[in-house]
């Protein structure tokens, strides 16, 4: 029996995700790359420590301004790393994930690591289902002409003009990541909440006690309002491209994984600057697949995953950075007629 003959027959036994793992395992794209992490780990760690260098050195000064936006960079790629160590991309243990994702959500960066880690496992095992991914929930934005049709208050409000809106919008993600962060305190079935609780506590007072000791009250609350809004711009910038503007699914529909999580999601060309600065999101279907895939092999997986979807005829959507953003503003604005009307 040949290899192809082979291959079709697990299709027929198993499933068409079955035989596309084998042939990533066969790779050897399931490894874990230790190294790599250390030194990403590590340049990170010495960009956020420089930082804080630099802005007890400058002192009461509006150059703090571009410190500000160093650090926002510097915090959504901290966010790309807890997003890394979440899916054991990192660690195969769940107590050292949680042990660091602890460390670099909440102590780091002000990020509640269980709540998101939740949020974000929710999406993963539905990507934009309307009724079970809470990445399109009908919140704020409409992510479908039946929502649109059926929004009131702040989502009919804006709906209008979401597409003009959007990343205006984004500005205040990184201050709703901190409010959400603290919400889900309230959660009683969040684990070690009492620890995320002081950890967040910590970073508030850090961050708010540097601020207001070395700048004037202005300064410092200029410094923050560049620094939360040009991260929020960055965080959605690196984790909307992926899935905004494709086909969302409703309750009722059915889809097996392989093709559940393809059909509902883009990938995004760029090379290797691409990469680094959406932290490997560019390869949103491959990450979609494979979640525990190291971000440095998702470029390898991609070309295995693309001919297998093509051999399989699933359609494998990719397209450029801009491109990417076309499609998005577009369909937020196309399914935002109904509110128009």
């Amino acid at each position: 029996m040949t290899s192809s003959t082979a291959e079709t027959s697990d299709v027929r036994r198993g499933s068409d995700f079955a035989v596309l793992s084998k042939r990533i395992a066969a790779a050897g794209l399931f490894a874990r790359r230790p190294g790599y992490y250390t030194v990403r780990v590590g340049i990170l760690a010495a960009l956020y420590g420089g930082g804080l260098a630099a802005f007890v050195a400058l002192g009461d000064t509006w150059w703090q301004l571009l410190l500000a936006a160093f650090f926002a960079v510097v915090f959504a790629q901290v966010a790309l790393v807890a997003h890394d160590v979440a899916h054991r991309q990192v660690f195969r243990t769940r107590r050292a994930s949680t042990a660091v994702g602890l460390v670099v959500g909440n102590l780091a960066i002000g990020l509640s690591y269980g709540w998101w880690m939740d949020k974000h496992t929710r999406h993963h095992a539905h990507p934009n289902h309307e009724e079970r991914d809470p990445d399109v929930a009908p919140d704020i934005l409409v992510w479908s002409r039946e929502q649109a049709e059926e929004a009131t208050g702040v989502p009919r409000a804006i709906g209008r003009w979401q597409a003009l809106l959007f990343f205006p919008l984004l500005t205040l993600e990184g201050f709703n990541l901190h409010v959400a962060s603290v919400r889900a305190l309230a959660n009683r079935r969040l684990k070690h909440r009492v620890l995320e609780a002081t950890l967040l506590a910590v970073h508030v007072a850090a961050y708010l006690g540097a601020l207001l000791l070395v700048l004037s009250p202005l300064k410092a609350l200029v410094f923050l309002l560049v620094h939360q809004a040009l991260w929020g711009v960055y965080m959605g910038s690196a984790f909307a491209p992926g899935h905004k503007g494709m086909p969302t699914l409703k309750e009722g529909e059915s889809l097996d994984f392989l093709r559940r999580q393809v059909l509902t999601t883009r990938n995004v060309r760029g090379g290797i600057v691409v990469d680094n600065v959406m932290g490997g999101l560019n390869y949103q279907i491959e990450h979609h697949l494979f979640p525990s895939l190291p971000m440095p092999h998702l470029r390898q997986a991609q070309p295995i995953v693309r001919d297998y979807c093509a051999e399989i005829g699933v359609p494998y959507h990719e397209t450029g950075l801009l491109e990417s953003w076309r499609e998005a503003l577009g369909h937020l604005h196309r399914v935002g007629e109904p509110i128009r009307g």
